[in-house]
């Protein structure tokens, strides 16, 4: 159930993901063999699009597939749960990625070719939409992608972007990275002008907010099944919040909650979660 219905796109990256699940993620030299095995839509786009769809009951997402059998696959399969697709079909492979999920549901990832990435210049894709959202999450895209994205009310970002972000300059709401992540690392003085809001998650740790300070993370609503996507369900999650009218300690909050509501779920599975 929802509070407040918010229109939330996301301009970002989509990945085929082929899970296998393993005892232990194999040393350098050694085999492992997988137990189970299944694939899916994923990729961070494709999970923050799914998230907003679960929070908002419906999402777009703004991405670049290629024009392959896994790019239409992960197109139906995106509309098939609740996500609008608005895509560039290129005349490259989809990048896939293998994700090893061991004992403790821990996900290592190897991904194969390059990330393809929506252009903003690009007249296929309907950008004049966002100038109507709530609020858009910016995943990956180029600079031009970035000014399309700021004209919603409410637009976030990762971390991992940096290089695009700094080059655009445009002011954001939130910037969300992974204090665990050497990718994802951001230090004051990195963007000008400066986030609204900082967010560095550190996993089960909880993480800090600036403003704000330290946050805890939420328990888990049942078993843990993998840490797939969870990150990026938080960033949605913040996003949604934030657009929903929720203050930045409340928004935190709620988001820790969607991160950790996704540990509950097989493979990429962003759950529902109340916003009350």
């Amino acid at each position: 159930m929802t509070l407040n219905r918010v229109r939330v796109a996301v301009v970002g990256h989509v990945e085929w993901i082929r899970f296998a699940r393993v005892d232990q993620v194999p040393a350098a030299g050694a085999i492992a063999h997988s137990f189970e095995n299944w694939d899916q839509v994923g990729g961070a786009g494709a999970v923050a699009a799914i998230q907003l769809a679960q929070l908002a009951g419906e999402a777009t997402l703004f991405t670049a597939l290629g024009d392959d059998d896994l790019g239409h696959a992960s197109a139906t399969e995106l509309e098939e749960r609740g996500v609008r697709v608005h895509a560039c079909y290129e005349r490259v492979p989809t990048r896939w990625a293998l994700t090893h999920l061991d004992d403790n549901g821990e996900r290592t990832i190897t991904t194969v070719g390059p990330k393809l990435r929506p252009r903003g210049n690009d007249d296929s894709l309907p950008w004049h939409e966002l100038a109507h959202m709530d609020a858009v999450v910016f995943v990956a895209g180029d600079v031009d992608a970035l000014l399309r994205a700021r004209r919603a009310r409410v637009v976030t970002a990762t971390a991992r972007e940096l290089d695009v972000l700094r080059r655009g300059a445009v002011v954001l709401d939130a910037l969300v990275g992974s204090g665990e992540d050497v990718h994802e690392h951001f230090r004051p003085g990195d963007l000008d002008p400066p986030p609204s809001l900082v967010v560095t998650t550190s996993g089960a740790l909880g993480g800090w907010a600036q403003p704000g300070g330290p946050f805890s993370a939420s328990p888990p609503p049942g078993p843990i099944e993998d840490t797939y996507g969870a990150g990026d369900c938080f960033l949605a999650g913040l996003t949604y919040a934030l657009a929903a009218g929720l203050d930045a300690t409340d928004a935190v909050g709620f988001a820790a909650r969607c991160g950790a509501a996704a540990l509950t779920g097989r493979g990429v599975s962003p759950q529902p979660v109340d916003l009350r």
